[in-house]
């Protein structure tokens, strides 16, 4: 027998959620454009830049709607629900995408371990880790989690471990933008937007110019965030200050990317409901389109563009409704009767309910 896993809806405010399901839907667009250009961008100047542009606000901004979102189910018996959820879409697809890698993929330096979460699957054991995160430091205020987290994302550099192990790099680096986003104020965002949206973008896409025409001597990995400063090859005060730098350059380019996302309900908003799918599914389109070798023919400004066409179409394509329903059992699965019987003791403990 199999409990069917259902996640509570909670009422969301209106104006808030559109928002941020337009958000999530152009950002899983991103994502989908950069792992099609990663393998692009030691060849081409212009797939390059569109990378590091796509990479300076695509993750800290996805963290931090995932942190929004997460407001209206951290504590109580939904807390654990959602948490037993994720935990079963890690398993499950870290299962399914390291069977397909080390029979067909072959990515070259992937690391086969639960311990090691593969590409992508990194964001799901990190969110694991800012819900409990958030939830032990349910007694600090905004500001005081804000510090915690800035101190560990600055200073997780200094491990003398992998960055790639448990996901702990890109967990701790990102978790300033999941502390954000659930203590959000989503009116004033939007307010602020709606007053100053033009002059926003055009000051962000300035700052961005000026950043490439500088040509800084900045390594791809501060982007990924998931190596520490001895494999960035800087000292620790050094490595700190460039992670504070780069914490800066994120939220400009964050800020620029908010201003050009419609406020108001659209095509991508239903979309923005089943980025899900997007997400767990595309990485096993896009690697058996990389075994072919057909993405390195991509070299030229319009080849980029037409990359980006198919990057959008394959976004739209895997969050239909029928994609949904074809593949939900697996995207969101029940969990056995077995394995729901060891863990209802967590759905009781005290850590998961909620605090007055």
């Amino acid at each position: 027998m199999n409990i069917p896993l259902k996640i509570n809806k909670y009422p969301l405010n209106t104006i808030g959620e559109t928002y941020f399901l337009n958000i999530r839907f152009l950002l899983i667009v991103c994502v989908v454009a950069g792992n099609l250009l990663e393998p692009l961008i030691q060849q081409s100047i212009a797939a390059h830049h569109l990378f590091v542009w796509i990479f300076s606000f695509h993750m800290p901004l996805f963290v931090l709607v995932t942190g929004y979102f997460a407001r209206f189910n951290l504590h109580g018996p939904a807390g654990s629900q959602m948490l037993r959820h994720i935990a079963l879409q890690y398993i499950l697809f870290q299962s399914i995408y390291s069977v397909l890698d080390y029979t067909i993929f072959r990515v070259p330096h992937i690391t086969h371990s639960f311990f090691a979460p593969y590409l992508l699957l990194w964001f799901l054991a990190g969110h694991i880790v800012w819900r409990l995160l958030l939830i032990s430091l349910r007694m600090f205020t905004f500001k005081q989690q804000l510090i915690v987290s800035l101190a560990l994302g600055l200073s997780v550099g200094l491990l003398p471990v992998d960055g790639v192990w448990l996901a702990l790099s890109r967990t701790l680096i990102y978790f300033p933008f999941f502390i954000v986003g659930y203590h959000l104020h989503v009116d004033k965002i939007i307010s602020f937007f709606q007053h100053y949206r033009r002059s926003i973008a055009i000051g962000s896409i300035a700052f961005m110019i000026l950043f490439f025409d500088l040509n800084l001597p900045l390594v791809i990995g501060w982007f990924y965030g998931n190596q520490t400063f001895v494999q960035l090859g800087v000292n620790s005060e050094t490595g700190m200050l460039y992670r504070l730098c780069m914490y800066m350059l994120q939220c400009v380019a964050s800020i620029g990317f908010l201003a050009l996302v419609p406020i108001g309900a659209h095509y991508i908003t239903e979309l923005g409901r089943r980025t899900l799918y997007v997400f767990l599914l595309h990485g096993l389109l896009v690697r058996a389109i990389e075994t072919t070798g057909i993405l390195h023919q991509f070299n030229t400004p319009l080849e980029i563009v037409i990359l980006l066409v198919f990057a959008i179409l394959i976004a739209v394509l895997l969050a239909q409704p029928q994609v949904k329903h074809w593949t939900s059992r697996l995207v969101e699965p029940s969990i056995p009767q077995p394995l729901y019987s060891m863990i209802h003791y967590v759905q009781r403990h005290t850590l998961f309910q909620k605090q007055s």
